[in-house]
């Protein structure tokens, strides 16, 4: 049974919170025992870390769970220039003077939803600072500039996710932040698993996703040698779209697969050498 809609009231206005519910179910092929444990995790309202690299799946995984336990996502896009006041909120001036305006952190704290900070390490320290009174047994958001305590819903967790492969002094969580959750790591698929969504998020046939299995293997390869990081399932799926559209399989995968990823002539060389081998 899926549960009752939530509401929320801001001032004379009724938004439903329901439109950050996912209604359809996301395709995700567990590769692990990673569902019970997020479960576990949500049971208790732990916050949870994901870790691992680009286009692996970690949204996804995000996305499908919050299906599964019938909770709203609500997904926020870090980025360097983000400012607590764009997680919290904030006053707004109108015609009839000013007004607070929840931020997306602080609507999920409210109703109970799963708020889901997508590539934490992009926003500034001082911005991720907010977010640890909701990781404790506090599990509250204070609101300065309003004045305000919030008490986190019953049903509310906080997610956040990362790239280790990025990280870098100036790009990494502090340990202050990182023993506030528990953690999941993510990689990607092995070849067969990883055919398979392919396959399936694409309806291209088995021995095409078997393929681009195959170059993403030897670019991934290539990881610190040369590459800063290896072809995602993402970008796999995308060349299996544009060969189901038609396009030739050694142009669509230079395009999704190889210029994408690189601008060193040596790489893309090697990277089509591959192309040319798989689709000869």
């Amino acid at each position: 049974m899926r549960p009752r809609p939530i509401t929320i009231f801001q001032g004379d206005t009724l938004s439903e919170i329901d439109q950050y519910r996912i209604e359809t179910e996301p395709y995700y092929q567990a590769l692990g025992d990673e569902v019970t444990l997020y479960e576990a995790a949500y049971a208790e309202r732990l916050p949870v870390m994901i870790k691992g690299p680009t286009g692996s799946g970690k949204s996804r995984f995000i996305e499908y769970m919050a299906w599964k336990l019938g909770r709203p996502l609500i997904t926020v896009a870090c980025n360097e220039d983000m400012t607590a006041s764009d997680l919290v909120g904030r006053y707004l001036l109108d015609a009839n003077g000013t007004r607070w305006l929840d931020g997306p952190l602080t609507v999920a704290a409210r109703h109970g939803a799963i708020c889901y900070l997508d590539e934490v390490v992009e926003a500034r320290q001082d911005t991720t600072v907010v977010i640890h009174p909701l990781t404790d047994h506090r599990r509250s958001l204070p609101l300065d500039k309003k004045g305000e305590m919030i008490n986190a819903h019953d049903d509310f967790q906080l997610v956040i996710s990362y790239n280790p492969g990025y990280q870098s002094l100036m790009k990494d969580l502090k340990q202050s932040t990182k023993q506030r959750f528990s953690a999941l790591s993510f990689d990607y698929a092995m070849p067969e698993v990883e055919a398979g969504i392919i396959a399936t998020e694409t309806d291209c046939d088995a021995d095409t996703a078997a393929k681009l299995v195959q170059i993403g293997q030897a670019a991934r390869n290539l990881k610190g040698h040369g590459l800063d990081e290896g072809i995602s399932t993402r970008l796999l799926v995308y060349a299996a779209r544009l060969i189901n559209k038609g396009v030739n399989p050694t142009a669509a995968c230079r395009m999704a697969l190889v210029e994408p990823i690189t601008d060193d002539a040596d790489i893309r060389s090697t990277l089509n050498h591959a192309i040319d081998a798989v689709f000869s």
